[in-house]
């Protein structure tokens, strides 16, 4: 009888002390929410000025201060800067009460819109065809700005195939993909060679035609881990 006793005392005590050690740890937090005025996508033409739509924060229905900040996807600016050409992502960061962030984000497109015939400049959409078979179709968006030396550059030498279609992110793109437009009229140009930014490998090869009449490029251009992709351009109109 004694050896039941002291077994419900000590069964007594153990819960007793997990009571103590565990009471008072439960708390609800509110995280900011975001109410994000205007488009989450902002098309701006190269040049004009941009007016910020606004944001607002709030943390169980009451507004708390939201903090800006700024990345160039392609070209690495870290202010929003409407003479350059690149995909702005502007992030809004609001902290509750206990010390927890929230994010919203909204993406600006600054573009200059070539003519396809003094200027392949743009914001284009793409669709892919990856030896010989379809892959993607109309993939948003790819981005070609002019350098200051005069060449231009495409944001994804592979039309954002891993970077948008796969949705592997910008760490996939098909960067340094540089083009010399020695005479646009006759699809005169001269393509460096690149590579993909993740997997790596060469890629050789380039050719670059376009069609001012359907403001369409077609890029095609072999890999050297047996793949060629041949890319359709179309120009969106801002």
């Amino acid at each position: 009888m004694k050896k039941i006793i002291i077994l419900i005392i000590v069964a007594f005590a153990f819960t007793a002390c997990e009571k103590e050690t565990t009471g008072g740890l439960s708390k609800v937090t509110n995280y900011p929410l975001f109410e994000l005025e205007g488009g989450d996508v902002v098309f701006l033409a190269k040049g004009e000025a941009y007016n910020e739509p606004g944001i607002i924060a709030t943390e169980n229905g009451e507004e708390i201060p939201v903090v800006n900040s700024v990345s160039g996807a392609y070209r690495n600016g870290d202010v929003l800067d409407p003479s350059v050409s690149d995909c702005y992502d502007l992030m809004y960061t609001a902290t509750n009460a206990d010390g927890f962030d929230g994010t919203a984000h909204r993406t600006v497109y600054v573009v200059e819109t070539g003519d396809m015939v003094s200027s392949i400049e743009g914001l284009y959409t793409s669709t892919i065809v990856r030896n010989g078979a379809l892959r993607f179709s109309d993939l948003s968006y790819v981005l070609v700005w002019k350098n200051d030396d005069g060449t231009y550059e495409f944001s994804c030498g592979f039309g954002g195939y891993y970077e948008i279609g796969t949705g592997y992110g910008l760490g996939y793109k098909s960067g340094g993909c540089i083009v010399t437009a020695n005479d646009i009229a006759s699809n005169d140009f001269s393509i460096t060679d690149y590579s993909n930014d993740g997997f790596g490998g060469d890629i050789t090869n380039a050719t670059l035609t376009v069609d001012a009449a359907t403001k369409t490029m077609n890029l095609v251009s072999d890999w050297s881990f047996g793949y060629t992709f041949e890319v359709e351009l179309t120009q969106v109109e801002l």
